[in-house]
Order: C-alpha cells, then sequence, then structure tokens
C-alpha cells in the first residue's frame, strides 16, 4: 500500500500537467527503459550465442509436438493471445487514443508509427526475452516447463542474474518505470473516455485524477492475479467492440491509405523533377 501511494503521488504530479507533460516524461523513461533490458539481453544473447538455434528447436517443439498439443494447445493460444493483448494492446484500441493527439495531414502515416509499437514490444523484446529464460534454465535450474507461473518478474530475473549477477536491481528499476509509464499513459486514455461520457470541466477533470489515483494504490495492495485477471477481462471488454469498429471502418482506412501512397509518389516525383519547395512538393 505505502509504494502504491508513492506511485500514486509521482503518477499525479504528471498527469495533473495533461497531454503534453505525459509526452515528455514517456518520451524519456520508455527508450531509457527498453535499451537497458535490450542491451542486458543482447549480452548474454551474445555470451551464449552457440544455444540460440537450440534455444529456437525447444521452443518449437514444445509447441508443436505431440506432447505440446496433448498438453493443450487451444489452451496455450488463449493464454499466449490474453499476454500478448496485455503486452502491446494490439486491437483494444487504446493505443489509437494516443495517436490521436498527434497533428499530421495524413492519418495513415501515424497508423504506420502506430504498428511499430506491437514489433519493437513482441517480435523483438518479448522473443530476447524467451531466448534468454530458454537459454539459461536449459538445465531446469529455475523452472519447469508445463507448471503455471504466478510471478513472471521474479523468473526474468533469475534467468538474468545466472549470467548478469545483481542485475535483477536494474531490472526491478526497468519494472517500476515500465508501469510508472503505463499508469501515466493509460491514465490519459482513461481520461478521454471520462470525458467522452462525462463532459469536461475542472471538477470532472479532477474527480476521474483522484479516482485514478485511488485505484493506482488499491492496485498495489491487492495480489498479483486479481490484478491480471481483472486487466484480462477488462481488455477482452474493450477488443470486443474496437475490432467490429476496425471491420466496419476498414472502408476509409483503405481510402486513407491510398491517399498517404498517392502523396508519397507525388513527393517522390517532384523531387525526381527536382522540386526544392515542400508546398510545390506536396
Amino acid at each position: 500500500m505505502y509504494f502504491g501511494i508513492v506511485m500514486a503521488i509521482l503518477v499525479a504530479v504528471v498527469i495533473i500537467g495533461g497531454i503534453k507533460r505525459i509526452a515528455k516524461v514517456t518520451e524519456k523513461v520508455v527508450p531509457f527503459m527498453a535499451g537497458i533490458y535490450v542491451l542486458a539481453s543482447l549480452i548474454i544473447l551474445g555470451a551464449n550465442f552457440s544455444l540460440i538455434d537450440d534455444a529456437f528447436a525447444l521452443i518449437y517443439e514444445g509447441a508443436f509436438s505431440g506432447l505440446g498439443i496433448a498438453g493443450g494447445l487451444v489452451g496455450v493460444m488463449i493464454q499466449g493471445i490474453r499476454r500478448g493483448a496485455f503486452s502491446n494492446e494490439a486491437g483494444v484500441g487504446s493505443a489509437a487514443i494516443a495517436h490521436s493527439a498527434v497533428r499530421t495531414k495524413y492519418p495513415a502515416s501515424e497508423g504506420i508509427v502506430a504498428l511499430l509499437e506491437p514489433f519493437v514490444d513482441t517480435v523483438v523484446i518479448c522473443t530476447m526475452t524467451a531466448l534468454v529464460i530458454v537459454i539459461t534454465n536449459f538445465d531446469g535450474g529455475f523452472m519447469e516447463y508445463g507448471v503455471e507461473i504466478k510471478e513472471g518478474v521474479e523468473i526474468t530475473a533469475t534467468a538474468f542474474d545466472s549470467v548478469i549477477p545483481h542485475f535483477s536491481i536494474i531490472l526491478t528499476i526497468a519494472v517500476i518505470l515500465f508501469a510508472f509509464s503505463t499508469m501515466i499513459s493509460w491514465s490519459y486514455y482513461g481520461m478521454q473516455g471520462w470525458v467522452f461520457l462525462f463532459g469536461k470541466g475542472k471538477v470532472s477533470d479532477l474527480a476521474y485524477k483522484v479516482l485514478f489515483l485511488f485505484f493506482v494504490v488499491v492496485g498495489a495492495s491487492i495480489s498479483l492475479g486479481a490484478v491480471i485477471n481483472f486487466s484480462d477481462a477488462m481488455i477482452f471488454a474493450m477488443v470486443v467492440p474496437n475490432i467490429i469498429g476496425v471491420v466496419i471502418l476498414s472502408p476509409i482506412i483503405k481510402m486513407e491509405l491510398k491517399k498517404y501512397y498517392k502523396a508519397i509518389n507525388v513527393k517522390e516525383e517532384a523531387i525526381e523533377e527536382g522540386a526544392d519547395d515542400l508546398n510545390e512538393i506536396l
């Protein structure tokens, strides 16, 4: 609870300043956090370079072998989708709230930028994490495959510590920074929904922020399992209407994408013809 109170105070300092302060904080915190994590992962993978292909083979075997299918392929897929959606928010519709605050002539250009997020988050960072855990756990020293894990951070910390002593301290700091950046960004998402439902005003805004900060303390005080299960349920509740909306709006998305590609082609042609003025190019 005390940790939650401290985090709530730090979050309050940022979110009271609005979207500009949120952007300034996250643009510094997130790259720093991700950079440290990726660097440590690369050091471990570099030190065990010869085992990377064995790790991929083990992952493939565990997923597609007879044992893996017998162990509940559908259940594993569901768990993977839950964690994937929780990790990168793809399909949830939350990231679109942040991207909608950007000023751009072509909405499709911001959409393409948004596509990079799941790639960096899931394909790069999560794959690195999986490889580090598998490589450092070949002897089954700290994790038994097929057994549900409640505390994923501890497993990751143990894996990193086995190669880089005391890295768990740095990892703890990185996790705190990740949690902090997540809270302040989701506070903005929630605010937009709150404003849509109850209108904009000083009293309304303050009521939302106090409510949000209260739940920061609550989230830090109750069990991790309860928090994750509740979050999964809420994310699922967001995904269903959002995917329906994406399907309905797909013709508009296609139209905007064509408009953006056409602008790129016009720009390239203008550059080839020697146009210097930006307005002339566009």
